[in-house]
């Protein structure tokens, strides 16, 4: 088994979330994150004055599949998510050792 985690635009969220539901993706997990990649924050215009922010809002997608689907899943994150600008964001994938659930004591390995 492995874990995907998408680092998105929060924009883009509802629109990759309704991909992945179309391919069988149903059971995932989304978090509202700060962070910068090559894009080292950005300036903005407030009343006047020039503000840098440094850490732009994202978010992170979780999701627990088994090692067949990796690519799919990338390709079904990948498509909605992509602008072509800086900032669209990162996917990772690691192992999942094992994965039990709370309600009826299921395990996978």
């Amino acid at each position: 088994m492995k874990m995907l985690q998408a680092i998105i635009r929060p924009e883009k969220l509802d629109e990759v979330m309704k991909a992945l539901e179309g391919k069988g993706f149903v059971a995932l997990t989304v978090t509202d994150v700060r962070g910068r990649g090559e894009q080292k924050g950005i300036s903005l215009q407030f009343r006047g004055r020039k503000m840098d922010v440094d850490l732009l809002p994202k978010v992170k997608i979780e999701i627990v599949l088994n090692d067949g689907e990796v690519d799919s899943a990338l390709k079904t994150i990948r498509e909605p998510a992509r602008t072509g600008s800086v900032g669209d964001g990162k996917i990772f994938v690691l192992p999942v050792d094992l994965m039990a659930k709370v309600r009826t004591e299921e395990t996978w390995r």
